[in-house]
């Protein structure tokens, strides 16, 4: 027979505990599956409302892998109080095409390059302040309904692992791991893969960013560099897919080996890392509130398509993903009607700047390395909160607004409305 033990106060050891006893089925209040952004995120919030919570991680420790850039905005650093160690703030913004190019330059640091390993870290940490258990080492490999609850089970160390949850989160990035085990959901079939190196360089700009656009960087995508500090710099490729077949990390190399752009002003450079990663780019009409079940994050297609940047959206919406699953669990209600306050709470946040932005992503996907060089002269005319607030999908109805009225030339008088909010 299985053993059952129900926690109120989970243990804490968290960033290196790991597995389980063979035979023993942990249940929890809530139980959250990846130990991203927006897991740690949900994890943290669950556990101050008082629930029992178990963050659970597939890698031996939180972020052993890096797969994003790890742009994110200023703004985004001073809501959630991210550490200064953890980000090198930008406020330039270089964009080059096969015949153009043009630097944003702002006055203040609009945007910042995460060092994501520690950013992952000092959010777990954070989880594990509010009495969350992380369990790192374990992959889940199935779940099922049982006693209107979700089990799970996986593997870990040292051995078989079964967790049990009145409400699961799933974080657990690109694959869904829960909701595809559940059959709630099916594998992303359109999404960005995206291949870099983490590099130190020559000749670093820490205050300025590089995209560069055009078939010569990305046959459908771009390039970029992202400066980390003073001497250490990310320079990847993204493309989309299935548009694009092509290997990124083959271009990638192609860039450096030609020195072609922003990557040939680097100087010498040495790697350091390869990091490679995909993010879901096929739209938000996913469900993200079943009975017992909240996605959030990649798991839940929340990412802005522009730039492919989603971790300003995974700690937001963890953060209520876990208020709202342990408001659930409180009230004895964990059915999909009783979650859906969160699927309404993240949507009415972002749902129309994600689908702008795809309007403008669809457009971009299909310019001609001309037509990139026509596009940077509109970008020219941007100021650098304009540019910030256009890359960042904020499309809000003011914004939109004073954007058309300052600027009556025609190519962004047909961007406002492309971007314009439509009814769905």
């Amino acid at each position: 027979m299985v053993q059952v033990i129900s926690y109120t106060a989970p243990g804490r050891n968290a960033i290196s505990e790991r597995g389980l006893p063979v035979s023993m089925v942990e249940s929890y209040d809530i139980v959250v599956v990846g130990g991203g952004p927006a897991g740690s995120s949900a994890a943290m919030q669950a556990a101050r409302a008082g629930m029992s919570v178990i963050l659970v991680e597939k890698e031996p420790q939180i972020a052993t892998t890096v797969r994003t850039s790890g742009v994110t905005w200023m703004e985004t650093i001073r809501e959630f109080g991210i550490p200064d160690r953890c980000y090198n703030p930008i406020r330039n913004y270089g964009f080059r095409s096969p015949g153009n190019e043009v630097v944003v330059r702002g006055g203040s640091y609009g945007a910042a390059v995460l060092d994501v390993r520690a950013t992952y870290r000092w959010l777990a940490s954070q989880a594990e302040d509010a009495g969350a258990r992380v369990l790192t080492g374990t992959a889940i490999r199935s779940a099922a309904r049982e006693g209107g609850q979700i089990s799970l089970s996986g593997t870990g160390e040292r051995g078989s692992v079964r967790l049990r949850g009145r409400v699961v989160v799933d974080a657990s990035g690109f694959y869904g791991v829960v909701a595809e085990a559940l059959e709630l959901a099916d594998r992303w079939k359109r999404f960005g893969a995206g291949a870099e190196y983490e590099m130190r360089a020559e000749r670093v700009d820490p205050e300025t960013w590089w995209l560069m656009v055009g078939s010569g960087y990305s046959p459908a995508g771009y390039a970029w560099v992202f400066p980390t500090g003073k001497e250490t710099v990310r320079v990847g490729v993204g493309v989309a897919k299935p548009e694009c077949a092509a290997d990124p990390r083959e271009i990638l190399d192609g860039l450096l080996s030609g020195g072609v752009g922003p990557v040939g002003d680097l100087g010498k450079t040495e790697v350091l890392e390869y990091h490679y990663g995909l993010i879901p780019n096929g739209g938000i009409d996913r469900v993200t509130a079943h009975d017992g079940l909240i996605l959030v994050g990649d798991s839940a297609g929340q990412a802005n398509p522009l730039v492919l940047e989603g971790i300003r959206y995974a700690i937001r919406f963890g953060r209520l993903a876990g208020e709202t699953a342990a408001s659930a669990v409180k009230s004895g209600d964990t059915s999909a009607g009783s979650l859906r306050a969160y699927e309404a709470g993240w949507r009415r946040m972002a749902d129309s700047k994600i689908r702008s932005a795809y309007r403008v992503q669809d457009r971009w996907l299909s310019l001609t390395d001309g037509q990139w060089d026509s596009e940077l002269d509109t970008i020219r005319e941007l100021s650098a909160d304009e540019f910030l607030d256009f890359v960042k999908a904020d499309f809000g109805a003011s914004r939109i607004l004073r954007l058309a009225a300052r600027h009556p030339r025609l190519a962004v008088r047909q961007l406002f409305r492309l971007v314009r909010p439509r009814s769905n």
